[in-house]
């Protein structure tokens, strides 16, 4: 499996769509990083998720090929892989919310395939204010190697 080197360590490319509740309202965007999907769904990923405080629970289904389907405790998101200069982001769009607006994220995978590790993009370094997916990928590229792109890590188990 392929990997890329971020701030944060190695990511598998690939995407997963949920996280916590804090991460999926803490910096919610009006575009996605990229306006269709980069990638193919990664079978990996697909399936139920729990915190290691149990209280959060994912579920990531597939729609089609590329579009994840994703239940964070009830709610409903798509999400799709947005890979930008080679790097692994996701975007997630909150398709219970009538503003449907997107949350930024990577992810890795352990080498197991049994935890999940997520991390949300910092508003402070992508301001949400920002106007375009060309200029969120603009951004993105620029800040690559910027430690405080990433906010801190949470992480889930997969469920048998």
């Amino acid at each position: 499996m392929n990997t890329v080197k971020l701030p944060g360590g190695k990511l598998t490319l690939g995407i997963v769509a949920a996280v916590c509740c804090f991460l999926f309202s803490a910096c919610e965007y009006e575009v996605p990083i990229t306006s269709r999907p980069t990638r193919s769904v990664d079978e990996k990923l697909l399936g139920n998720w729990m915190s290691k405080d149990g209280k959060e629970n994912i579920k990531v289904r597939r729609l089609d090929n590329s579009i994840y389907i994703v239940s964070y405790n009830g709610d409903l998101f798509r999400a799709y892989h947005s890979d930008v200069a080679g790097t692994p982001f996701v975007s997630v769009q909150n398709i219970d919310s009538a503003e449907r607006k997107y949350v930024y994220l990577t992810w890795k995978l352990s080498e197991d395939g049994k935890r999940l590790s997520l991390r949300v993009v910092n508003d402070k370094v992508i301001p949400i204010k920002t106007k375009g997916s060309a200029s969120v990928q603009k951004l993105l590229k620029k800040n690559l190697q910027n430690p405080d792109l990433l906010e801190h890590e949470t992480q889930f188990t997969k469920a048998e």
